[in-house]
């Protein structure tokens, strides 16, 4: 699936970015995650998008879509629906196709989304990155059990300004 398959009527402002969010609002995620898809792509790492839906519905709820400059910067979306990115979806071979062995990660929802994905993921083998100042969650407290006890059990936790890229030299 393209970023251009996902296009709708209209580019409205993703829901889960107008969600009251802490510690920081979803225009600083997604300020931080394209600053974070923008170094990935210069030490020439694939930016995999995960977008979620809504089971078992017709049609998706009017801000169900990526943000217009996420959806453009993707190199693969994948799309969810359940809480993690791997179950169900193809996760695993797009991560497989662009020879990913390190995931950086980021996304809204640490204790959920981030933390379920990050759980399938080691499972998976690959070897994790979580930037911290590219997360929020619904509470401050939901977002430093992931970033501070459960995420570091699975990889390291480093802000978006530390984070060190290798190339595949």
């Amino acid at each position: 699936m393209t970023p251009n398959a996902l296009r709708s009527s209209s580019w409205t402002m993703p829901r889960l970015l107008e969600l009251d969010l802490e510690p920081r609002p979803g225009a600083a995620v997604l300020e931080a995650s394209l600053a974070l898809a923008e170094g990935a792509r210069k030490a020439g790492a694939p930016v995999v998008a995960i977008r979620v839906e809504r089971p078992n519905v017709d049609e998706q709820p009017p801000g169900s879509g990526l943000a217009g400059a996420v959806a453009k910067t993707a190199d693969a979306v994948v799309v969810k629906r359940s809480i993690g990115g791997f179950y169900g979806t193809d996760l695993d071979a797009v991560l497989k196709r662009h020879g990913a062995e390190t995931l950086v990660m980021a996304g809204i929802m640490s204790n959920l989304g981030v933390e379920s994905t990050a759980r399938a993921a080691a499972d998976h083998g690959y070897e994790l990155v979580f930037v911290e100042d590219a997360m929020s969650a619904l509470s401050g407290a939901e977002h430093e059990a992931a970033t501070g006890l459960n995420l570091p059990r699975f990889g390291e936790v480093v802000r978006l300004s530390d984070l060190g890229w290798r190339t595949a030299d």
